[in-house]
């Protein structure tokens, strides 16, 4: 990152986000302003490790409160903003979708206008070299059938609250392109999987079950599928993507690992069962519970990343064979970052179950 050496990121201490500052501090060697408002699934000891104050601090700012932001921005003096903050559990957005339209939506639209009011302050080859960076899912394209992948060019088909204020927000990103000239970039990504997960999405949430001989429950027949990314591959993509990216571009990014969610179930406690084994040494695919599906469940998400890779040069370093095992082991050696969460803020119940409010 020649030119693009002090980021603004926001949300950085969630799951996505934590992986971006870490990567960004430790490998890249770049100054990083994590603004935060440190919700239930900001966890800060996701970001122990940086330690030096001249590379990395926090800032626990709601990204919708203007005034903050644009405190930060003009303090800070970044080169490009990373936005990541969001809610985005789908079983959560089901319950309680007016958060969703605050923070996915409003709060986005008031990043870009302080990004532009800021931007507008800098001078002309700061202003050229300026990025921002928006982080969005595969799921604002909706669902696919059997076969097929999302391209950039999907028209867009969002069928959850959370699935749509990520759209929202999105053409809101590209309309302060066309419209303001804002240096944009947006990337859409397949689900991700790693460290410092928090325990309510489907991967942790089996692993901290299964070590908990508690059920494990699989949504309908389990046959949904998604295409999963290891987190730090994700990490790497973005930090490339703004460095080398084409404003007013869509990149996605995907692993080209497609399973069915009770083939990631499956998956999970048979590397369980050999690296653990239960006392009474039986496989952990007996905790397997199907539950009735939840509302609006999307059937299949895959992602066409060729043009990620053949415009810019990335490539993964994990499979999901690689990238589970990895992060089974990290979940089994890293018990003070989840069992805190575990006995307080989020303990394993089901979510998403309304369909009215």
């Amino acid at each position: 990152m020649s030119q693009i050496r002090k980021i603004m990121v926001t949300g950085g201490a969630g799951f996505i986000g934590s992986a971006v500052c870490r990567h960004l501090v430790l490998d890249a060697g770049v100054s990083v302003l994590n603004i935060d408002k440190l919700t239930y699934a900001g966890n800060l000891d996701s970001l122990a490790m940086l330690r030096d104050p001249s590379l990395y601090r926090h800032a626990q700012v709601d990204i919708c409160d203007s005034d903050e932001i644009r405190t930060w921005l003009e303090n800070f003096q970044p080169d490009a903003i990373m936005h990541l903050a969001a809610e985005s559990h789908v079983d959560r957005s089901i319950d309680g979708p007016d958060t969703f339209i605050q923070t996915n939506i409003v709060g986005t639209y008031t990043l870009l206008e302080e990004a532009r009011r800021y931007v507008e302050s800098l001078p002309i080859d700061r202003q050229d070299t300026f990025r921002f960076l928006h982080i969005s899912t595969d799921e604002v394209y909706g669902s696919l059938g059997a076969e097929g992948l999302f391209t950039e060019t999907t028209p867009y088909d969002p069928r959850s609250p959370y699935s749509a204020s990520k759209a929202s927000s999105d053409h809101l990103v590209m309309a302060w392109y066309h419209t303001y000239g804002l240096p944009v970039l947006i990337t859409n990504c397949s689900n991700n999987y790693g460290p410092y997960h928090f325990p309510e999405k489907l991967i942790p949430l089996v692993i901290l079950n299964a070590l908990e001989e508690k059920e494990l429950p699989v949504y309908g027949k389990g046959d949904n599928i998604r295409d999963w990314l290891y987190v730090e591959d994700h990490a790497r993509a973005l930090s490339l993507i703004l460095q080398q990216g084409t404003p007013g571009e869509t990149y996605n990014v995907g692993g080209n690992n497609e399973r069915t969610n009770l083939e990631v179930v499956e998956t999970i406690c048979d590397i369980l069962d050999e690296l653990v084994p239960r006392e009474n040494g039986k496989s952990r695919r007996e905790l397997i519970t199907f539950v009735a599906d939840r509302p609006g469940h999307d059937k299949r998400y895959a992602i066409d990343a060729s043009k990620l890779k053949s415009h810019l040069g990335w490539q993964p370093q994990e499979d999901f064979d690689s990238g589970i095992r990895k992060t089974v082991q990290w979940y089994l050696d890293n018990r003070t970052w989840w069992e805190p969460i575990r006995s307080g803020t989020y303990s394993g119940e089901r979510l998403g179950t309304s369909t009215t409010r």
